[in-house]
C-alpha cells in the first residue's frame, strides 16, 4: 500500500513497511457511535488500524489472495473478515440486512464501502465473480461469500428440513439469494461453518 496521508487496514495486517509511517488502532468512537454499536453487536469487523505518514506498507493475512478494487463513486458490501484495507477517501458503515434480522447467519451483517478510492479484499484461493441479473439470480453459501455490489440486498434462507437437522442433508443449511442487477464475489473455501453437523 502506497501511503501518502492516511489509509485504513485490518488491525495486525502489517508485515513490513518503508518510510515514515505510524500505525494506530482505530478509536472506539472514531467513525461515530452508530458504527461502534454495530461493531459491538455484530462482531463483524476486527478493529481497524490507521496507517498515517508517507511510505509503503506491506499487508497480509494468513497468506490469503488479495484483490484490489477501485471504487468510482460506487458502493460495495464486503464480509468484514475479508476486508484488508481501503483508502481514506472511502467511507464505511456496518449494515444489518433487515430481511434476515433475527437469523444467526454469516449474511446478517456486512461492511458497506462507498465513495471513490481503492479497496483491498481477501480470499482463500482465486475469487470467482458471478454476474447477477433479474432473470438469472444467484444463490451462495454465506461462508464462501466475500462481497457483492451495493445495489443488491440478499435474502437469507435456512433449510429446516428434517434431513438437515439430523445431519443427513448436504450441509448447506444457510443460503444467500441475490436478485437484481449486479455481481457477487465468492471464494473456493468456507470461512467459518455456520452449522456443524454431528452425524455419527
Amino acid at each position: 500500500v502506497h501511503v501518502n496521508g492516511r489509509v485504513w487496514s485490518k488491525l495486525g495486517a502489517m508485515i513490513a513497511y518503508r518510510g515514515n509511517l505510524s500505525f494506530k488502532r482505530e478509536g472506539m468512537l472514531e467513525k461515530g457511535l452508530g458504527n461502534a454499536l454495530m461493531k459491538f453487536v455484530s462482531g463483524e469487523m476486527v478493529p481497524l488500524s490507521k496507517i498515517e505518514g508517507q511510505g509503503i506498507a506491506y499487508l497480509a493475512d494468513s497468506a490469503k489472495n488479495v484483490t484490489i478494487l477501485r471504487l468510482q463513486g460506487e458502493t460495495i458490501n464486503v464480509n468484514g473478515n475479508d476486508l484488508l484495507a481501503f483508502e481514506d477517501s472511502v467511507s464505511y458503515a456496518i449494515t444489518m440486512h433487515k430481511r434476515v434480522a433475527g437469523m444467526l447467519s454469516g449474511g446478517l451483517f456486512s461492511v458497506k464501502l462507498s465513495g471513490s478510492g481503492m479497496v483491498a479484499i481477501m480470499s482463500h484461493g482465486q475469487p470467482l465473480t458471478l454476474r447477477v441479473s433479474s432473470s438469472d439470480p444467484i444463490t451462495t453459501d454465506p461462508n464462501a461469500t466475500i462481497a457483492w455490489s451495493g445495489n443488491l440486498s440478499p435474502d437469507v434462507s435456512m433449510d429446516t428440513s428434517f434431513k438437515s437437522l439430523i445431519g443427513r442433508g448436504g450441509g448447506e443449511t444457510f443460503k444467500m439469494h441475490f436478485r437484481g442487477d449486479g455481481f457477487v464475489v465468492v471464494q473456493p473455501f468456507e470461512e467459518v461453518p455456520v452449522v456443524t453437523n454431528q452425524a455419527g
